[in-house]
């Protein structure tokens, strides 16, 4: 089983209830009607990403659905939270790519999304044998491994939230969701 197909989502919810916090997260991501199974970090050969929109309309209800997803909640008042996926496609469309999740406190949504996007293109730097110095720079190493010739595309899909005023849970998710299997 291996799909053919990926797309990014992210959603933001709130209420007096944990669970109920997730799950309207769910739905502003527009996955609360499938039954999703988290899986590791490969983009497989050949995946092509599509839109949201394109994606969603792929899913039915009840349906088990595979993702990578980063989550994380807080009932603290402003606090700041973060979910990002990072994303890492090789240049080799039949070769493996790289997704990374990162939930973060504290961290504004473009630092835990650079972190996220440099998290997949290290994994897939260092399967790919590109050499590197892992204390440099994010951007520096971003020039380097697009420089090698064998990463073709980075990014990241990053939600972040402060937490409720009236200490409510929040709830951020992002989610690179798989759809059409072979």
């Amino acid at each position: 089983m291996v799909p053919k197909n990926m797309f990014l989502t992210k959603g933001v919810g709130i209420h007096k209830d944990r669970l109920a916090s997730f799950e309207l997260a769910l739905r502003s991501a527009g996955i609360e009607k499938c039954n999703l199974v988290t899986v590791s970090s490969i983009l497989p050969p050949n995946a092509k990403i599509i839109s949201k929109e394109e994606g969603i309309k792929m899913l039915n209800s009840g349906q088990i659905t595979y993702c990578v997803m980063a989550r994380n909640e807080t009932n603290e008042p402003n606090r700041l939270i973060s979910s990002s996926i990072g994303l890492a496609i090789p240049k080799d469309g039949n070769a493996y790519g790289y997704l990374s999740e990162h939930h973060s406190f504290g961290e504004k949504g473009e630092i835990a999304g650079e972190y996220a996007e440099d998290l997949a293109a290290t994994m897939l730097a260092t399967t790919l044998g590109v050499e590197f110095d892992p204390n440099t720079a994010w951007e520096e190493r971003e020039q380097i491994y697009k420089a090698s010739g064998h990463i073709f595309k980075t990014k990241n899909f990053t939600q972040s939230a402060e937490g409720n005023k009236e200490g409510k849970w929040t709830t951020v998710i992002a989610s690179a969701v798989f759809t059409g299997y072979e």
